[in-house]
């Protein structure tokens, strides 16, 4: 399924990557219908990430998920774990600065894994990751942001530069909303990258809806 999956670059690395936040009193099945509704309003990537729950919390979350997200053909990626990805089998890792280097995630993962990689605002650190295999690159913050008030902010400007040295698509993250990000489509991001902006809203599928429908606006398709 990885395999079928990756090979799809074009169509499903363009839209809404939708980040869970973390909830440690939800259940697996909680979980899973937050996210089932955020794919039904046009997710195209769901990240499962976690930063304070237990080994065995987090495995039954991401297994559960890897299931759910099978159920509608969409790839599943695990925030910073190598580790768990592998256990699970789930279809990518997205790595941070201080988590495991990209090729020995590759050597684990194998090649058909997804693994994306934070770049902050650093373009020289995107271009190392396509040059190291990435499939995607992240930059961000580009608002503020409740889920990492003192991340490293970025600039619209940056994406521009990105497009033009970059082949792997780009993500946008950091205080995106429905209101605010279509700037960043426009000045190159493929997908728009949400936590809060999406699972902590009353209706995720609807809201999901809304993240989607600017790249329908834009009529401008990822020319990758």
């Amino acid at each position: 399924m990885s395999s079928q999956l990756s090979h799809d670059h074009h169509k499903r690395y363009y839209g809404l990557y939708a980040i869970t936040h973390e909830v440690a009193q939800l259940s697996p099945e909680a979980l899973c219908d937050q996210v089932t509704a955020a794919i039904r309003g046009g997710a195209r990537i769901i990240q499962y990430r976690y930063k304070h729950l237990s080994a065995t919390q987090r495995e039954q979350q991401a297994r559960a998920l890897l299931l759910c997200c099978r159920e509608h053909s969409v790839p599943l990626i695990i925030n910073d774990d190598v580790a768990l990805a592998v256990a699970i089998g789930a279809d990518g890792v997205h790595l941070g600065r201080d988590d495991m280097d990209l090729q020995t995630a590759r050597a684990q993962m194998g090649g058909q894994a997804i693994i994306g990689t934070s770049c902050y605002n650093s373009i020289d650190l995107a271009i190392a990751a396509q040059q190291g295999g990435a499939d995607y690159v992240a930059f961000g913050r580009f608002f503020a942001s409740t889920t990492k008030p003192q991340a490293i902010e970025a600039k619209p400007t940056l994406l521009r530069q990105a497009k033009e040295q970059l082949k792997i698509p780009i993500v946008a993250i950091g205080g995106i909303t429905p209101d605010n990000g279509r700037v960043l489509i426009d000045a190159g991001a493929d997908m728009l990258a949400a936590i809060n902006g999406v699972f902590a809203q009353p209706d995720i599928r609807v809201k999901a809806q809304q993240y989607a429908q600017l790249f329908k606006q834009t009529g401008a398709q990822t020319a990758q």
